[in-house]
């Protein structure tokens, strides 16, 4: 209730001053504008005052007259006169009703917190009565108990004397009970030992043939995985053969085709300068031999009786129709 009564204080403080410092500064002089907040500061901090004594003389459970009462509504008036001042100048109602929410409800608020710390006051002074007239209660009620008790005691004592002498013979027959407990449960920690030494080697020899099987089972994995890796380097070994193989078939394959690619290039060159004009075809394939044998454009001409134009064309479309490898020389005549 504390905490809740001084959020409403300081909310309808902080809303009060920031309603009111408009107020005094319109009506301050200009010079003097620094001292608007001044006023709803003094009359928030006595209803401060107010709220704090009145909390105080509640949980005491003392009563501080009209005064305080008087300076509560005088200060609650004087903040609700304040809060709605502006709004009422101007004729808004709906401004004097906003204005009046935050003074009315810290108006109520001391108002009914004060009466519950009262209540709460009284009911605690009630409740510390009613807790004094039961302590006295116990308090009689233990003097009666312990009269009783000394009467219980001298009946205990007789009662005690009877008591031992049944105990004693009742710890005789306990102790023959006991020994022949004893030597019961020494005879079944007996067998008991001895079933768990069996039933300890037959674990034994159940772990051994599990380790023995486990053994087993990786010998043969192991032996599987070197077959699996026997088998996958022989088919490796026979696909590099394969490959080799397939290699050695190419190159010799391109050996062969290079040399007939040759010989044929070595007859078409053997013809000697043509007397004529050659065939088309005749006269393109020795202007390729003659190309990639690296002889100059002229000398292909003469080879084929076609014009050295033609042949120069020919040149540049093998040229343009190939990486540019040529060699150096053949360019060279070629200019």
């Amino acid at each position: 209730m504390s905490i809740g009564t001084w959020l409403i204080v300081a909310g309808a403080m902080l809303y009060s001053v920031l309603t009111v410092t408009p107020l005094m500064r319109a009506h301050t002089p200009d010079a003097w504008d620094w001292t608007a907040p001044i006023l709803p500061i003094v009359v928030d901090a006595a209803v401060v005052i107010v709220v704090r004594l009145d909390s105080v003389l509640a949980r005491l459970g003392g009563k501080g007259g009209p005064w305080p009462v008087a300076l509560r509504w005088m200060t609650g008036v004087m903040t609700l006169a304040l809060n709605v001042a502006d709004s009422a100048l101007t004729g808004d109602l709906v401004g004097v009703a906003v204005h009046a929410v935050a003074p009315l409800l810290l108006i109520v608020t001391a108002e009914t917190s004060l009466a519950y710390r009262q209540a709460i006051t009284a009911a605690v002074a009630a409740l510390a009565e009613q807790e004094a007239a039961e302590r006295a209660a116990r308090e009689h009620a233990a003097a009666e108990r312990a009269r009783l008790a000394r009467e219980e005691r001298e009946a205990a004592r007789e009662a005690a004397e009877r008591r031992a002498r049944e105990e004693r013979e009742h710890a005789a027959r306990l102790e023959r009970e006991r020994d022949e407990r004893e030597r019961e449960r020494a005879r079944e920690e007996r067998e008991h030992a001895e079933r768990m030494r069996r039933e300890e080697w037959e674990r034994a020899e159940r772990q051994a043939a599990e380790r023995a099987e486990r053994e087993r089972q990786r010998e043969e994995r192991e032996r599987e995985q070197r077959r699996r890796e026997q088998q996958q380097h022989e088919h490796e070994q026979r696909e590099r053969q394969r490959h080799e193989r397939e290699r050695e078939q190419a190159e010799r394959e391109r050996r062969e085709r290079a040399e007939r690619e040759a010989a044929e290039r070595a007859a078409l060159l053997a013809l000697g300068p043509a007397e004529e004009k050659r065939s088309e075809d005749l006269a393109l394939r020795i202007v390729r031999a003659a190309f990639t044998e690296g002889l100059p454009v002229r000398g292909a001409a003469e080879l084929t009786g076609w014009s050295l134009g033609w042949v120069s064309a020919r040149y540049q479309d093998l040229r343009d129709a190939h990486t540019p490898t040529a060699p150096r020389v053949l360019e060279e005549a070629a200019a």
